[in-house]
């Protein structure tokens, strides 16, 4: 209650006395202080959108809903606005970067969203050769003897039929598995050989497909923001989701031995208690959770 009040209180009172204070103080306006002082990342843009969404100008609100073509142009329409001469390169190219980003984040989700929302269809030529990729790149020395077959519950997946495992993330969850088979070979058959384990042991597919959901949930609600932002320069691309995607595979496979499990029947409580640690480490401002090639 008091955290909500006081959030109310500084956002209609008492900010406005604090900005006109510090442009009193240092004779710059909040964006020029944001854009000249912080270091580039996620805390200087986390700061420039809280500061355009917040302001009572038109032209600032709307400065966080550009497209990434209009980006150039919302420059220079921020600084007439804000009466900063062209000339000030550094304020410029600051505010394009931090423009870049937060564009390119919503691009990014609904991008995500979009491959999210298409279903795996086992008639669609471009799925069925995904989805065979994925079984040669996690069993090279063993051929699949047919397309619906046991055989499929060897690396993870429910029943013999694995297009009915995909139906909650869409064919976003088969396209994360193989991005992290095809970029981490060794990694994602050392985990499979791992989630094999008689008395530790996981549904190697049904998980990937699960952390699937939890990163993209961390997108939809920003909190990837921080990471994305101290990440890349510029745009979030897809590739950039899928990288931290192949984190989440690495990291939940270390937490799952490391907590030992009584058994799989635990696995909702353990996987809340891996999303609460990863939101923990998302809420720093210099976070970046990547693995290294």
């Amino acid at each position: 209650m008091w955290v909500h009040a006081w959030g109310f209180l500084y956002s209609n009172y008492f900010r406005f006395w604090l900005k006109w204070l510090l442009r009193l103080l240092t004779g710059k306006g909040e964006l020029q202080r944001l854009l000249g002082g912080a270091v580039a990342g996620a805390r200087r843009t986390l700061s420039v959108e809280y500061s355009l969404e917040s302001s009572k100008n038109k032209v600032l609100r709307n400065a966080v809903h550009v497209e990434e073509a209009e980006v150039e142009k919302c420059v220079r329409d921020v600084m007439k606005e804000k009466k900063i001469e062209q000339k000030d390169t550094g304020f410029k190219t600051n505010l394009h970067i931090s423009l870049l980003q937060i564009s390119g984040y919503k691009k990014l989700y609904l991008n995500v969203e979009n491959l999210r929302k298409v279903p795996y269809d086992s008639e669609n030529e471009e799925h069925e050769e995904q989805l065979i990729e994925l079984w040669n790149l996690l069993m090279p020395h063993e051929n699949l003897k047919a397309r619906i077959s046991k055989q499929w519950c060897d690396i993870g997946f429910q029943g013999d039929d694995p297009k009915t495992d995909f139906r909650g993330m869409g064919l976003l969850g088969l396209v994360n598995l193989v991005y992290f088979s095809k970029h981490y070979t060794r990694e994602a058959r050392q985990i499979l050989s791992r989630s094999n384990h008689p008395k530790l042991g996981y549904s190697y597919a049904i998980v990937g497909i699960n952390l699937t959901e939890m990163a993209y949930s961390l997108l939809k609600n920003g909190a990837l923001k921080a990471h994305l932002y101290n990440m890349v320069s510029g745009l979030p691309q897809m590739e950039h989701f899928h990288q931290f995607y192949c984190y989440l595979v690495y990291e939940f496979d270390k937490f799952w031995f490391e907590e030992e499990p009584e058994s799989i029947m635990h696995f909702n409580q353990y996987r809340e208690k891996f999303h609460e640690k990863i939101k923990g480490l998302l809420l720093d401002y210099n976070v970046v959770l990547t693995l290294q090639d």
